[in-house]
């Protein structure tokens, strides 16, 4: 009996499992139909929105057959169910929720009209599809073709301003930023780019640091911070140096070299400074330490050479001071001479840890054959080069100049600018270790002299170097910030008839165009030329040219206004009024250049009135003063 009360109890128990049940009238438990209302036949539930409770199809046991709707992801794919009328809409064919066989034509109407709502479905649901699978398919290859273009580190670093733009776009960009700075003084031709603009900086550094779970790592500093990134290699740089950097991390931990840290002052190794001479291969290695001690120095060299036999020497710099500076002042070679050489434009040139050298000598040719071709020499010509580093400028000017006097404030450069000059056979050539504003201003000084005394002291360094006082070409390359007015006005004063102008900023360039226009100069030409791919910055070459009064001025002379002196009868008063108005854009009257011609001893002519004795008449003002003497020294009426 008991064995008959169980058997009972199963049979129950299956005619409760609706995946079991062919016919749903045999459901007595309403807990397996939680709405017979909306479940009356399960060809009416072919959106599942018509469900409210998605656990009720989540519910297999709900769901006929198991492995067609496993998740409920895939009974939205249609193309997963090959007839979902099988599976939804068993009622209409066997109508197994009445039991009862209904017309043939009505069963032919419902399935024709459930068959073609369920085809517009289909189509719907089919066309959605594709569009999402196009959209994932195409979106991933339109981020990797972006980031094929970006540099992995590009939201890291921030050393490259032209992330994920072509190099046609980044030239077209540079063109329209030189243009917009210095297109109002003269035309800008267009810009030379590179042909391979990919590593092409032949000086690369690298800070070292240690990382969070005790990594060494190698990069440079975050923009704007001084977090370290870790970079293995750059787009932009040497890909020997890169190696070199990798591997010198390397060796860090199995020589036991701690990496210097900013904050404690503890730690050893601070920098790694790698430069490589573009056409002679030579690679030196400078190692920046806080102390000057290097662990097994001779090993750690040892080690590092047989990874790189290419390294031809390593220079050991000492910076024990808390500075954002790369390099300290004390330097001791470990191996090989402690400098490279390189080839530029013909000429050789040593190259030494703190030396200016440009980091990309591919266009640098271009930019420096373009500056002498600026220069309009002859053979005759004395040339200033301020500014000339190692002498690079001058040196390759030389053999089509007269003389060249270089100047250069820091005297690393200048050895290495004497050593150069020896090194070429150059011998019209005179480098001076000074500051270039300072010493341009001794050599006008000096010309001034020498129209009085043509034996000057030598006490004057610019006294030496231009014994007659007159230049012909100033070429003048200053740092980012472009040059200050005292370097200008001295330009000014020294008045070669050609300056010629290379800049890494059009902004402060346009700056000192402005300066340089106002004072007796005129802007003919300007060529960009693209030494830094992939950043914002552009170099550019300009030509200057001093203006000439009697080549812009229109003189008539009027016999009734030259006086009978022989200072008054080299410039009338109509010739210096037209002279203080093209160079310096302002209006002087008669009485005032009367008033300072008298100040200088000028006699006039006793019946003109120069307004000496009246309290009324107006006096000269300290602007047009000094652009009067100016005018009178321009017409040798005054020293």
């Amino acid at each position: 009996m008991a064995d008959k009360k169980a058997m009972n109890h199963n049979n129950k128990s299956v005619m409760k499992n609706k995946s079991v049940m062919k016919n749903k009238s045999e459901a007595k438990n309403k807990s397996e139909v939680k709405n017979k209302s909306e479940v009356k036949n399960k060809s009416e539930v072919k959106n599942k929105s018509e469900v409210k409770n998605k656990s009720e199809v989540k519910n297999k046991s709900e769901v006929k057959n198991k492995s067609e709707v496993k998740n409920k992801s895939e009974v939205k794919n249609k193309g997963e169910v090959k007839n979902k009328g099988e599976v939804k809409n068993k009622g209409v064919v066997k109508n197994k929720i009445t039991g009862k066989k209904k017309d043939r034509e009505t069963v032919k109407t419902m399935g024709e009209k459930i068959t073609a709502s369920k085809e517009r479905q289909k189509k719907y649901a089919i066309e959605k599809t594709v569009k999402l699978a196009t959209e994932k398919r195409t979106a991933p290859k339109t981020e990797k073709k972006k980031q094929n273009d970006m540099c992995q580190y590009a939201k890291k670093c921030g050393g490259c301003d032209y992330q994920g733009l072509s190099y046609e776009k980044q030239l077209r960009e540079k063109q329209e930023y030189v243009r917009k700075n210095v297109g109002g003084f003269c035309r800008v031709l267009p810009i030379i780019g590179m042909e391979n603009p990919y590593h092409y900086r032949n000086k690369v550094h690298a800070v070292f640091d240690i990382a969070k779970g005790g990594t060494v790592i190698s990069g440079v500093y975050k923009a704007g911070t001084h977090d370290v990134v870790n970079i293995d290699s750059c787009r932009i740089e040497d890909e020997t140096a890169d190696a070199i950097i990798r591997d010198i991390r390397g060796l860090l931990r199995s020589f036991k070299i701690k990496t210097y840290d900013e904050d404690t002052g503890y730690g050893l190794l601070r920098h790694v400074l790698v430069r490589r001479g573009f056409h002679s291969g030579e690679v030196m290695v400078v190692l920046v330490l806080g102390s000057p001690i290097l662990p097994s120095k001779n090993n750690f060299v040892k080690a590092l050479r047989k990874l790189h036999p290419e390294i031809t020497t390593v220079v050991l710099n000492v910076n024990d001071k808390k500075t954002s500076m790369v390099l300290g002042e004390k330097e001791a070679v470990i191996y090989g001479k402690g400098y490279i050489e390189d080839t530029l434009c013909g000429c050789t040139f040593r190259i030494s840890p703190k030396s200016f050298y440009q980091v990309n000598p591919v266009q640098t040719e271009i930019l420096y054959t373009k500056a002498i071709e600026y220069a309009g020499l002859t053979g005759k010509e004395r040339i200033v080069d301020a500014y000339c580093g190692i002498g690079t400028i001058g040196l390759i000017a030389a053999s089509k100049a007269k003389e060249v006097i270089s100047v250069e404030l820091n005297r690393d450069a200048v050895k290495d600018a004497v050593t150069n000059a020896k090194r070429n056979d150059i011998k019209n050539a005179q480098f001076y270790n000074a500051d270039a504003g300072r010493f341009m201003v001794e050599m006008a000084e000096y010309r001034d002299d020498q129209k009085k005394n043509p034996t000057p002291a030598s006490g004057k360094s610019g006294k030496r170097a231009t014994p007659d006082g007159n230049v012909d070409v100033v070429f003048m390359d200053p740092p980012r910030a472009g040059s200050d007015e005292a370097f200008l006005s001295s330009v000014v004063r020294l008045a070669p008839k050609r300056v010629v102008y290379i800049s890494c900023n059009p902004e402060t360039l346009a700056r000192d165009l402005k300066y340089l226009t106002k004072h007796g100069y005129q802007a003919k030409e300007c060529q960009p030329v693209d030494l830094f791919p992939w950043t914002k910055h552009v170099e550019t070459v300009i030509l200057l040219s001093r203006k000439t009064p009697d080549a812009e001025i229109k003189v008539r002379l009027d016999m009734s206004e030259l006086d009978i002196t022989s200072a008054e009868s080299k410039a009338t008063y109509k010739e210096i009024q037209e002279y203080v108005q093209n160079k310096y854009d302002l209006h002087v009257t008669n009485l005032y250049i009367a008033q300072v011609k008298r100040e200088f001893g000028i006699i006039e002519r006793e019946n003109y009135n120069t307004g000496e004795g009246k309290a009324r008449v107006p006096q000269v003002t300290p602007e047009k003063r000094e652009a009067i003497i100016e005018a009178l020294r321009y017409f040798q009426m005054i020293e």
